[in-house]
């Protein structure tokens, strides 16, 4: 195994074309989990740990420019105001260790149906930034996962970084796993309200063989948000509709049975958390100061 080290981008860059099957390492919290259990032998890694523009993020004009290898923790600390759902995730990622490693440019190059960044992302309708010596583009969140743990980059490309439109309305995420911490998700969902188009959008995790969205529950929320008057007017969402969303999201799953949780009780606890976020993002779209954890089901 061969160790890349570049001291700039455009040294990963070019090290990235000359290799193409060189695996990037950052926070190397998967990456050397495979290495060592010996589930993984590359012939290159290719360390970006000394390329300081990896771990900055920028604000311009409401939309955040989020580098690749911004850990999770100051994800949690610097961004919980515009990115909500990603530092609610971000919270729930592991132990502090992992967090102050972990980033979400490990999380997307990784793409597996669990990773806990993946959801909140769909949600907010992100768009991962790619760069190889070839040029530069934006992948929509929509199209980045393409398999299990397969993603939409070419071979010679690298995650820059990932933009995401600072919330405009309230988002939530949840997931569900076997304890509180340390845990990998049997399941997990994000949803984002967007007041200034009117939408709703949300994100499935672990309950397919890629990250996912309740497109169908997303367009019935936002019909009948439209049709109470509700985005203007307020007021208590009707429970059947509460209870239709929650069905919609179930049936947007296909997921399989594991060590971690059956196809069926991942389906049924991916309804549940619909309707309970759903819960808790009206209720802040509506004032109030509802936490994780709270509000009806």
């Amino acid at each position: 195994m061969e160790f890349l080290r570049p001291a700039t981008w455009r040294e990963a860059l070019a090290a990235k074309a000359e290799h193409p099957e060189a695996v990037p390492l950052a926070g190397g919290t998967d990456v050397m989990v495979e290495i060592n259990f010996d589930h993984r032998r590359p012939t290159h890694l290719l360390d970006l740990t000394r390329i300081g523009e990896l771990y900055e993020w920028e604000e311009d004009g409401g939309a955040i420019r989020l580098g690749a290898s911004v850990p999770y923790t100051r994800v949690m600390e610097e961004l919980r105001g515009p990115l909500p759902a990603l530092a609610l995730a971000a919270h729930t990622v592991a132990s502090p260790q992992i967090r102050n490693r972990g980033c979400v440019g490990g999380n997307l190059g990784t793409a597996s149906p669990a990773g806990d960044a993946h959801p909140a992302l769909l949600a907010a309708g992100a768009e991962v930034e790619a760069e190889s010596v070839r040029g530069v583009r934006r992948i929509p969140i929509d199209d980045f996962y393409t398999g299990v743990k397969r993603n939409a980059l070419a071979p010679d490309e690298l995650i820059r970084a990932v933009h995401v439109r600072g919330a405009d309305g309230p988002q939530q995420f949840a997931k569900v796993g076997t304890r509180n911490a340390m845990v990998i998700a049997v399941c997990a969902f994000s949803i984002a309200l967007h007041p200034a188009t009117r939408t709703v959008r949300t994100g499935i995790g672990s309950a397919a063989p890629t990250p996912v969205r309740a497109k169908a529950a997303e367009e019935f929320l936002a019909a009948v948000l439209a049709e109470e008057g509700s985005w203007d007017g307020g007021g208590a969402l009707p429970p059947s509709a509460v209870r239709e969303f929650g069905g919609l999201c179930a049936a947007a799953c296909n997921p399989i049975d594991d060590v971690r949780g059956s196809a069926a009780y991942r389906r049924h606890a991916i309804g549940v958390l619909a309707r309970r976020t759903l819960g808790w993002t009206w209720e802040s779209y509506l004032g109030g100061s509802v936490q994780p954890g709270e509000g009806a089901a």
